[in-house]
């Protein structure tokens, strides 16, 4: 049974500038969390700051961010180890610049790359000038979209995995000949038994998952067996907590802050550092209206034509019994600069709970 959810402070305002190193203590036998003192710090994905990024607000206390060079600076002053940003647009200078000043931060950097499509060679332009950078994970989508949002029929689904897993064969090679990892996210767009399908026949090495822990709860999944499946298979990840509320035609899913929803982080962690001890954990806290999941509507349906009315039912006892007792929060209302204000807000809460409860703290 999991945890009562906590509610949800949104004028949460602690900046933890300060870290400091953990206090040896017992530890039950096998407790990972509590027994590893190398845990390295939280990480932030650059859709953290959807609202920041390239932002067209005037805004002195939250200036946009124009570059990684930029993001990374401001991740290092929160207290993050770490990014995961896009590497399109990089020339070898600011590669190598980034690379120089990372290095000097002690901090890594993770790549996000679109899959190759007409033109491979800009795919393979752009993994060797982030390599140059210091990247060796690189975090890629089949669908930027949403499945059950996407297509409307059962055969536009088999046409695009037929697409996505041409366009993963062919990155793929481009990865093992630089060396680095491709990290495919479940993305709501495979459920965890085809991700995991896909993985093993690329059959390489080279090819794995970037873990996001609560995506799937979108294609009627549980988050704690999703984690399970594929951490085995897991680069990287988008760690991320999810808040549930009933609504006529199904479900809202919205991330909230670290340690206020249904997704058992500590269990989740623990089964990534038991499958790939030096994994990154990014944060992806994406402020925004909740998510519309309607699936109790038709038009949810036509990909999913093998799911068992299991699921949907486990789905919806889970969002029942996890339904926070407030409204999941909302941004539309806020001016831009509160907007910008609350996005802050969420990611200095959950870096504060990535180092008080998950000892990401070195």
């Amino acid at each position: 049974m999991r945890p009562k959810i906590k509610s949800f402070d949104s004028t949460r305002r602690n900046f933890l500038y300060n870290t400091g190193l953990l206090t040896l203590a017992a530890a039950l036998p096998g407790n990972i969390l509590a027994n590893d003192l190398s845990r390295k710090k939280m990480g932030i994905v650059v859709h953290s700051y959807g609202l920041r990024w390239n932002s067209k607000a005037k805004s002195r206390t939250y200036p946009a961010f124009e570059n990684a060079m930029q993001l990374l600076e401001h991740c290092h002053s929160i207290g993050a180890g770490g990014m995961q940003v896009g590497v399109n647009n990089w020339t070898s200078s600011f590669a190598q610049s980034l690379k120089n000043r990372s290095m000097a931060l002690d901090m890594y950097i993770e790549g996000s790359i679109a899959l190759p499509k007409e033109d491979v060679s800009q795919f393979e332009r752009q993994v060797e000038t982030a390599k140059e950078a210091g990247v060796t994970i690189f975090r890629t989508v089949c669908l930027s979209g949403r499945r059950y949002e996407n297509f409307k029929s059962r055969k536009d689904f088999d046409i695009f995995k037929e697409e996505s897993l041409e366009a993963l064969k062919v990155a793929v090679k481009i990865a093992e000949k630089y060396q680095v990892k491709l990290a495919i996210e479940n993305h709501k767009d495979w459920r965890a038994k085809e991700l995991v399908e896909i993985i093993r026949w690329l059959d390489s090495e080279w090819a794995g998952v970037t873990l996001d822990f609560g995506n799937n709860i979108s294609l009627l999944e549980d988050p704690d067996e999703v984690i399970e499946r594929l951490a085995p298979y897991a680069f990287s990840t988008h760690i991320k907590d999810m808040g549930l509320q009933t609504y006529d035609s199904g479900f809202l899913l919205s991330e909230i802050p670290l340690g206020t929803g249904v997704v058992d982080l500590k269990r989740a962690v623990e089964l990534c550092v038991k499958h790939n001890p030096q994994i990154n954990f990014n944060l992806e806290m994406i402020t925004r209206n909740p998510l519309k999941v309607p699936c109790l509507e038709s038009d949810f349906w036509p990909t999913f034509e093998e799911l068992p009315a299991e699921d949907l039912a486990r789905t919806l006892r889970l969002v029942r019994d996890n339904s926070s007792d407030e409204k999941l929060p909302m941004v539309s209302h806020l001016s831009p600069e509160g907007q910008l204000a609350r996005e802050e807000e969420n990611i200095i809460a959950c870096m504060q709970h990535s180092q008080q409860e998950l000892n990401m703290k070195n």
